[in-house]
């Protein structure tokens, strides 16, 4: 492995320490009794506080110094005077460990009181401190000048998401989303806790992948030797509980689906599904409106979000609009009798891709998808699909061509899903033979198998019962502004990471520099780098040879290019 000069530097000081008998990694238990954001809200002038954190900052001036340490709530600045922390003749502990072995993002325990500086601000006048995990890697360090402009940030989202355990130190901000997103949970919760509904948790391997349609990750079961599915959806475990007499369960579940990645969709993402017996889709949308309106005051304090340049208002009530009401606004064309022939020529001749393995329902999902569902900004219930995009369904009451269903649409996305939940097993094993025949004309997001034991459980009886499913990290991604689902979750999917040449620090200066600039004289170059005519020479010998840079030459002008 390649280290960097800083990481050499760290390494040596690593040495250091355990020769002067100091362990860099201690085992013991350090009594943090408050935190920095605790120390400022109940600060009083001459408190003994005990606090940990990572040193952030360093204002070293000769016997005495400043630092910033961050924890979990924040900073605060400690001061650290020398004859303090070393009140007899031996003075290494400030000398040699906090003046020179100590670095930035170095875990630190200080005990101190609180105090306040000459210009106002809360500290910590540390008496004692301890290293309680000494760093290997500098920590990417944004810069900020007097305007408030900030410079080297940790901005790139393939290295923040990929090093999230740097992101949320760097840049603090980034914490507040997941705070929100468990706020969120908790408010969700608390809502169906309080009606008396019942959090449970079924099987994320399945030997069947049925609730949804959608193509699922396969694994193998090596003593039973079997192959197993993960989850797409939990829907059909839920209505077996359902069948076996809880009135209203709910689950936060992992699901995960072998399909594409864009910034909307994870392969592995979070859905909460619900179901409640003796109730319909009419009574679960105003359940559903009254819930988002629970959780966005939750977690914002109002009703009221913003996304992009959408302002949107999860107050109840929320428009209902029917699907075939919203094709018909948007595309002039009424899909109700039509045939799948007709709908196939409708769909073509609106410019939308289709093929031979696409039936009634996946052909009315095209056409609603790309012309109807990005005009819904609103929080609106798009109601009453036709029954072949709803295997799982109850028949329309007033229309057999139709399903009880409702999808939430928000700034042209699908939130949430609900259904008076089919319990007819007769009705539900025709919809699962119809979606087999789908599956075997080559559609992939068909339904692959019957599940024959929850059509068993379904002759057993269940009562009638709505169920509603909502996507966690998109709801999140709304009511944070963050038009990313990376942004909400703390590990997305990432493709194999990019084995590059490591770099010297002199090599990354001079890479950056060409890189900002895209083309760079070679003087200009050399004279913005700073280095000495040795390592200089070595900078652009390495990139070279790493190919990063290319030097273009035009007679008497030598340009140097990025190639990286």
């Amino acid at each position: 492995m390649q280290l960097s000069e800083q990481e050499i530097i760290r390494r040596e000081k690593l040495d250091t320490l355990r020769n002067l008998g100091i362990n860099p990694y201690p085992a013991n238990l350090f009594p943090v009794d408050t935190t920095s954001k605790q120390a400022k809200e109940d600060f009083s002038e001459g408190k003994q506080v005990v606090i940990a954190g990572r040193i952030m900052s360093f204002r070293i001036q000769g016997k005495a110094s400043f630092a910033e340490i961050q924890d979990s709530e924040g900073r605060i600045q400690i001061y650290v005077n020398r004859d303090e922390i070393c009140p007899g003749e031996d003075k290494t502990k400030y000398n040699e460990l906090f003046k020179k072995l100590i670095d930035l993002g170095d875990f630190v325990g200080v005990e101190g009181k609180l105090f306040t500086t000459q210009v106002g601000e809360k500290s910590v006048w540390v008496s004692d401190f301890t290293l309680l995990s000494k760093t290997l890697r500098p920590l990417p360090m944004p810069k900020t000048d007097a305007d408030g402009n900030v410079f080297d940030g940790f901005t790139d989202p393939e290295l923040r998401y990929r090093q999230r355990y740097v992101d949320l130190v760097v840049n603090p901000q980034v914490k507040e989303v997941f705070v929100k997103r468990t706020k969120l949970y908790t408010a969700m919760r608390n809502f169906f806790n309080d009606k008396g509904y019942f959090e449970v948790e079924t099987p994320i391997l399945q030997s069947i992948p049925g609730g949804a349609s959608a193509r699922p990750f396969i694994t193998h079961h090596n003593s039973l030797d079997i192959p197993l599915y993960m989850r797409i959806a939990n829907e059909l475990y839920l209505k077996r509980l359902i069948v076996g007499g809880f009135d209203g369960v709910y689950e936060f579940s992992k699901n995960f689906r072998n399909e594409g990645m864009d910034r909307t969709h994870n392969p592995e993402f979070t859905a909460m599904e619900i179901y409640v017996a003796y109730k319909d889709y009419n009574w679960m949308m105003e359940f559903t409106e009254n819930l988002l309106e629970h959780c966005a005051i939750a977690v914002n304090g109002t009703a009221e979000a913003t996304f992009g340049e959408h302002h949107v208002s999860f107050k109840a009530p929320y428009a209902r609009v029917t699907m075939t009401d919203a094709i018909k606004q948007f595309t002039g064309f009424d899909i109700t009798g039509k045939t799948e022939e007709e709908l196939f020529e409708a769909a073509k001749g609106m410019g939308i891709a289709v093929d031979a393995t696409m039936g009634k329902g996946k052909l009315i999902d095209e056409i609603f998808g790309e012309k109807c569902e990005g005009n819904f900004i609103q929080p609106t219930f798009i109601t009453d699909y036709p029954k072949e995009m709803s295997p799982l369904c109850k028949e329309h009451r007033d229309n057999p061509e139709l399903t009880e269903r409702f999808e939430l649409m928000v700034c042209g996305k699908e939130i949430a899903n609900a259904y008076s939940e089919l319990n007819d097993p007769i009705d539900q094993r025709e919809r699962f033979e119809a979606q087999l025949k789908l599956s075997e004309r080559g559609d992939v997001e068909a339904a692959q198998f019957i599940d024959n034991d929850f059509l068993r459980a379904l002759e057993y009886g269940m009562p009638p019962t709505s169920g509603l499913g909502i996507g966690m990290d998109r709801l999140i991604m709304f009511l944070t502004n963050n038009p990313s689902i990376q942004e909400v979750l703390f590990f997305p999917q990432m493709r194999p990471e990019k084995k590059g040449p490591e770099l010297t620090e002199d090599e990354k200066a001079v890479a950056e520099l060409v890189k900002a600039a895209g083309q760079l004289a070679l003087d200009a170059l050399k004279t913005q780098a700073g280095l000495s005519g040795k390592k200089w020479d070595a900078a652009m010998k390495g990139l070279t040879k790493h190919g990063l840079l290319k030097v273009i030459v035009d007679g008497d002008l030598k340009t140097v290019e990025f190639k990286g």
